[in-house]
């Protein structure tokens, strides 16, 4: 059998997903992460993007986070993102229009807008488009 470890991944709202799973990857602030069963604790933040989840079947699941807390306690695997949603649930004509939106910002010369902000939006846009990609190629397969 498999090794597994509790994961939750929690969004402001509501919990997204609980389950066994094999392996969690996801984008740390210092570098990519991959989480398997009895990995060191640690503790860490989040950079806005793709969380990956396998599962012992060697089936995966795709979601966005915003961001937030990435926790590795000997049996659970905590996210906590203010967003997090499954990559199926993305609205993709919202995220191409935020990123071009974004990109239209930054090309201005106009610095009324906040850079910080816009590129932060732009980040956005990127990892859920990012997520989708990944999807709609597993989905090919």
């Amino acid at each position: 059998m498999a090794s597994t470890i509790q994961c939750k991944i929690v969004s402001a709202e509501r919990e997204i997903f609980s389950g066994e799973v094999s392996m969690l990857i996801a984008s740390g602030i210092m570098g990519e992460l991959g989480i398997a069963p009895r990995h060191a604790p640690l503790m860490t933040l989040l950079k806005p993007g793709e969380v990956r989840i396998q599962f012992p079947d060697n089936s995966e699941e795709d979601y966005y986070v915003s961001g937030g807390i990435l926790e590795v306690q000997p049996y659970l695997i905590s996210v906590l993102a203010d967003t997090a949603i499954r990559a199926e649930d993305i609205d993709e004509a919202a995220a191409i229009k935020a990123k071009e939106e974004a990109e239209r910002l930054l090309a201005t010369k106009d610095k009324k807008y906040e850079l910080a902000k816009v590129e932060a939006e732009l980040a956005k846009a990127l990892a859920q488009l990012q997520a989708l990609a990944r999807l709609k190629k597993k989905l090919k397969r």
